[in-house]
């Protein structure tokens, strides 16, 4: 057994600390003694693994990554053989994923990004890097629909994927603006309609 499986270092901590606090109260308002008191840790311990609250910031967004990866490559749908079943199936994955209050169902790097897109240029590109390679794991899926359903659309692959990113981070606004999950839910559906609907008039290549 690894020393990080065994018991989590102080880096560790504070990058799982940063998931909680900063979705509960926003990049701005966390201080770093609030992330070294979640975390259990000195704010020694905190200045020898981070530069500043930027560079916490930017290591949070690609622990976010990792640990959001592993949950969605492990997800059911990804067996499904209709390519457009996948799709349809992460976006029920998403929705399902909407439980507990707002901070646990939120996104991290989609709220940090709204904070700090002027100010902090290395969080922004974080942020990007994060919701655009989550979005990338779409794209075959909807490539292969696109096939085969013989559509040559002026939209992209690409495009569509970012566009599924773009509800889901509108829908958590709403949540926050609203206070519950409900309204998110609204939206995921809707998009799951629109996904439909879009894919429902064009001819199908694959057997009855």
């Amino acid at each position: 057994m690894t020393k990080s499986a065994a018991k989590p270092d102080a880096k560790h901590k504070l990058l799982d600390a940063a998931l909680s606090v900063i979705r509960t109260k926003g990049y701005s308002a966390t201080t770093v003694d609030e992330l070294c008191a979640a975390a259990g840790v000195t704010k020694g311990a905190f200045f020898h693994h981070f530069k500043s609250k930027d560079e916490l910031g930017v290591a949070a967004a690609g622990h976010w990554s990792e640990i959001t990866g592993a949950l969605f490559a492990a997800a059911p749908y990804h067996d499904l053989a209709d390519p457009l079943d996948r799709v349809l199936g992460y976006v029920a994955f998403r929705k399902a994923l909407l439980k507990g209050g707002v901070p646990d169902f939120t996104c991290l790097v989609g709220t940090m990004v709204q904070e700090t897109y002027e100010t902090a240029p290395a969080i922004r590109a974080a942020c990007d890097l994060s919701i655009s390679s989550h979005a990338a794991t779409l794209e075959a899926d909807i490539e292969a629909a696109m096939r085969d359903r013989n559509m040559s659309p002026t939209w992209t692959a690409k495009s569509l994927a970012l566009h599924t990113q773009a509800v889901l981070q509108g829908a958590f606004i709403l949540a926050k603006a609203k206070g519950g999950a409900e309204v998110a839910a609204d939206s995921v559906d809707h998009l799951t309609r629109y996904l439909e609907l879009l894919f429902s008039s064009a001819k199908t290549n694959r057997p009855s």
